[in-house]
């Protein structure tokens, strides 16, 4: 018989009190269109403010349904990032370093909020994300590099997008968005230390409490058979 693998499924933060947004834009549009039956001609601008205060509320709630229930899936093989756009996989071989990322300014210390995963090599994630994640993650990830350019770490220059193809260690060349963000991770990596990102907003517990757990999970990779 057959032992099933164990795993553990990380619930993202982004995605709690979707319903209840949802509900709540409904019922602060049913109140103000009764309200309006009586009041729209000496209070219209504010009934309006209030339609489109529940417009924004409604597609948020509809923002945080539609991400994905479980937004990462830890087994003792490796890791699966989910997003509403892709995914991406990593064996845990292929992990060289986690951590939080910590920035120093001045006498000051800064917590970014992410998680960083370092590889051993950049080149695994050309089969292992999908290209529409691989272009969503570039645009989600320009706060990183603009940081890095404020702390001095990485110049102007060296944050432009590199449309130009891929060259794997293989000798095999990567094209489109992939290639883009193959070399949007080495820029990263140069900058701050970590080729992937993961937002604390993916997670379900404070990020050291997350980071502790990606490490005991690499850890325990290389016990488990």
């Amino acid at each position: 018989m057959t032992t099933p693998t164990p795993f553990i499924h990380i619930k993202a933060k982004a995605n709690q009190h979707a319903v209840f947004l949802m509900l709540l834009a409904v019922i602060i549009f049913i109140i103000t269109l009764i309200v309006s039956q009586y009041y729209w001609r000496s209070h219209h601008l504010i009934l309006i403010f209030i339609y489109l205060l529940a417009l924004v509320i409604m597609l948020t709630g509809l923002l945080k349904r539609s991400e994905p229930k479980v937004s990462l899936q830890l087994t003792p093989q490796g890791i699966q990032y989910y997003h509403r756009h892709g995914n991406w996989t990593l064996n845990w071989q292929q992990i060289q370093n986690i951590n939080t990322i910590k920035e120093v300014m001045g006498i000051t210390t800064v917590a970014l909020p992410y998680v960083g995963i370092r590889l051993k090599s950049v080149d695994v994630l050309a089969e292992q994300i999908s290209p529409r994640l691989a272009n969503r993650l570039i645009h989600e990830q320009r706060p990183l590099l603009s940081f890095s350019v404020r702390q001095n770490l990485l110049s102007l220059e060296e944050t432009q997008l590199n449309f130009n193809p891929f060259t794997l260690a293989s000798g095999e060349k990567i094209k489109g968005p992939l290639a883009a963000f193959l070399y949007h991770c080495q820029t990263l990596h140069k900058g701050l230390g970590y080729h992937l990102y993961i937002h604390e907003s993916s997670t379900d517990r404070e990020l050291e409490a997350f980071c502790q757990l990606l490490k005991q999970c690499q850890d325990y990779s290389t016990k488990y058979s």
